[in-house]
């Protein structure tokens, strides 16, 4: 029996942290039905192996393959269409406060949004490329047993349920779907990586409107709110972030320092580039990154 996979109603755009947990619980619930597909995959093997069984269970598998991707891109184009906008025009008007004018929807604004609703969507298609890697993966390895494996199960010293809970047990063992394993070793459960995107590019939207619109008035330079002990470019970075002033292209280069990073800005225009010779300058290059191509 195929496992049924939960309803969700459209995404409401708002909270970044509601926003990105209900997020996370849709992926998860589509990543779960594979995860319980593969089950009863592995267990129409280990269940004496008959061909039909396990090739309807393997049909059920791919269909949940289909599922999950198929979720990922609603899910990034809800994301991108309604909190994006939400989160970028907050951001606008909190700096247009702050200035003692008004937000607008001028070019600048609508050509960064449409950037970074661009990069956006891309970047949550790339990052769940290894989850149906590794699904398709284990779809090929029962594909080819049933093929090869399955009819021949009987063979050799031990009993046919034998030989087969065996080879259920080998493709369990080398197709583990409770965690995925990205570049650089570390393993991360569905969820985890899909909060972690969402609210990575949540700050991220809320900041480009924050300095796009602080750039519109011709603003130079930003005050850094952030968490006493992050850096500017990482966590780790000696250079801590929080207190300093940074040109606005500085900081549309670093709007964020990591994926749950807290960091806000804030305009000043009382400050120009004659009376900030406290400001921590960067040199690497990066700071003539403008925020519409975050």
């Amino acid at each position: 029996m195929a496992v049924v996979a939960h309803e969700f109603g459209p995404l409401t755009p708002g909270d970044p942290a509601v926003v990105a947990a209900r997020v996370a619980a849709v992926l998860e619930d589509a990543w779960q039905r594979l995860a319980d597909e593969q089950a009863a995959v592995l267990a129409a093997i280990g269940d004496n192996g008959r061909s039909r069984m396990v090739a309807d269970r393997l049909a059920q598998f791919q269909a949940a393959i289909v599922d999950f991707q198929q979720r990922v891109d609603a899910e990034a184009r809800a994301f991108v269409a309604r909190q994006l906008p939400h989160l970028y025009e907050e951001g606008a008007r909190a700096a247009a406060e702050a200035l003692g004018g008004h937000f607008s929807w001028t070019l600048i604004h609508t050509e960064a949004l449409q950037s970074l609703a661009s990069d956006s969507y891309a970047d949550f298609l790339r990052r769940s490329e290894e989850e149906q890697r590794m699904a398709a993966a284990f779809y090929r390895a029962v594909g080819q047993a049933a093929r090869t494996e399955v009819p021949l199960l009987a063979a050799g010293h031990t009993t046919a349920l034998q030989a087969a809970k065996a080879l259920a047990d080998r493709l369990a063992a080398e197709h583990q779907l409770t965690t995925v394993i990205y570049r650089g070793g570390t393993r991360m459960p569905v969820q985890a990586w899909a909060e972690s995107a969402t609210l990575a590019k949540s700050a991220v939207a809320y900041n480009a409107g924050t300095l796009n619109r602080a750039r519109e008035a011709g603003v130079q330079f930003m005050e850094v709110f952030d968490g006493a002990d992050c850096g500017w470019t990482s966590h780790k970075d000696t250079d801590k972030a929080t207190g300093t002033l940074r040109s606005v292209e500085d900081a549309a280069a670093w709007p964020i320092s990591h994926p749950r990073c807290r960091r806000a800005f804030g305009p000043r225009p009382d400050v120009g580039a004659l009376s900030a010779p406290s400001m921590r300058e960067r040199s690497d290059g990066q700071a003539s990154s403008r925020v519409m191509d975050a």
